[in-house]
């Protein structure tokens, strides 16, 4: 219970840091979406809701949901609505009851919406929805909106970090569940590691969940058991597992590196942390949405890192020369010199 019961406050903690950091600034709204409503080509009346998979406190995916929602009724002036905890078959009658209150644009935050939202958007031509997933999809409907998170971009560069950063050449990752954007991220992860040609001995698990700390430290202290220096996180509230085993083997620090996902959580582990993949909803959010009120009611929005995607620099607990070498791989991604492959081939 005392562990279960510091989790929370940890999480309580951090949300509050992340709202009070990514409180919206008093800069004025980029040209497509600053002008309100009622000046829009239509004259439509815009509401927005949003369903979110977890509680908005989670202060990791759900939270970047929030953030986003709320930027858009600030900087656009829509009103909004949203729901947390939403499982995967309530969401159809969660829509709904949106749709019934004159919501008229549906966002739902988890790609485990995916089908639902596509499907409901094929029998609602006048509401126009937005869902996430890690491809495109084939035949959407006019009314659909597509943000693919190109999970794979990122970790490219995560997995050059974790080759250049072991000292031991053993790199562990660790993921929730086997979802297509978990194979991506490993596959993405062999790329990096075949063009630095570095050899490395690569071990990958998923822990059944992406919120159980638990699961987390077990399979974390069994891979440092067995050698691994540096882990690579794709959890949520389990991070919090992995973290604590590592500052556990390495409490001075220098030994056990561990990257992160979503936001900066350099605060839980700053002897071992290196960096994050960073994500924020809003900026995408604000031009889709934005887009919508000016008469777009469906398009495919990549994310990257143009539109909402980050490596976390400088990274902590590495030397300024693998700072540098990084900052050009992040570089050469931006380019387009170094094209990451998304494969979301089955690994068994």
């Amino acid at each position: 219970m005392r562990k279960q019961f510091s989790v929370i406050v940890i999480v309580l903690v951090l949300f509050s840091m992340i709202l009070t950091a990514c409180a919206p600034a008093a800069t004025q709204a980029p040209a497509a979406t600053q002008a309100p409503a009622a000046t829009q080509a239509s004259a439509k009346v815009w509401k927005v809701a949003a369903l979110f998979p977890g509680v908005i406190t989670d202060a990791d995916y759900n939270t970047l949901g929030y953030l986003g929602l709320t930027d858009v009724k600030v900087s656009l002036g829509v009103e909004i609505a949203y729901s947390e905890s939403v499982a995967v078959p309530d969401i159809d009658r969660a829509m709904r009851e949106y749709i019934d209150q004159g919501f008229n644009i549906i966002w739902t935050h988890g790609s485990q919406f995916l089908t639902q939202t596509v499907t409901l958007a094929k029998a609602m031509p006048d509401v126009v929805f937005i869902a996430e997933a890690d491809a495109p999809v084939q035949n959407p409907p006019a009314n659909f909106w597509l943000i693919d998170r190109n999970f794979q971009t990122g970790y490219y560069v995560i997995g050059a970090i974790a080759a250049k950063a072991t000292k031991t050449g053993k790199i562990g990752y660790i993921s929730g569940q086997t979802l297509p954007f978990s194979y991506a991220e490993i596959h993405a992860m062999q790329q990096a590691f075949k063009d630095l040609n570095a050899t490395v001995d690569f071990k990958y698990v998923w822990a059944g969940d992406f919120n159980d700390p638990s699961k987390g430290r077990q399979l974390a202290d069994a891979m440092l058991a067995d050698g691994v220096d540096v882990i690579v996180c794709s959890l949520n509230l389990g991070i919090f597992g992995v973290f604590e085993a590592a500052k556990a083997k390495d409490p001075d620090g220098g030994h056990i590196l561990i990257t992160a996902k979503y936001i900066d959580k350099t605060n839980f582990a700053p002897k071992n942390y290196i960096t994050s993949l960073l994500y924020d909803f809003k900026g995408p959010m604000k031009d889709i949405v934005g887009q919508i009120m000016k008469g777009t009611k469906g398009g495919y929005y990549p994310l990257g890192f143009a539109t909402g995607v980050a490596i976390q620099t400088p990274l902590k607990n590495v030397s300024a020369d693998l700072n540098t070498q990084i900052q050009s791989i992040i570089d050469d991604v931006k380019s387009g010199k170094t094209q990451v492959v998304k494969d979301t081939t089955v690994i068994k």
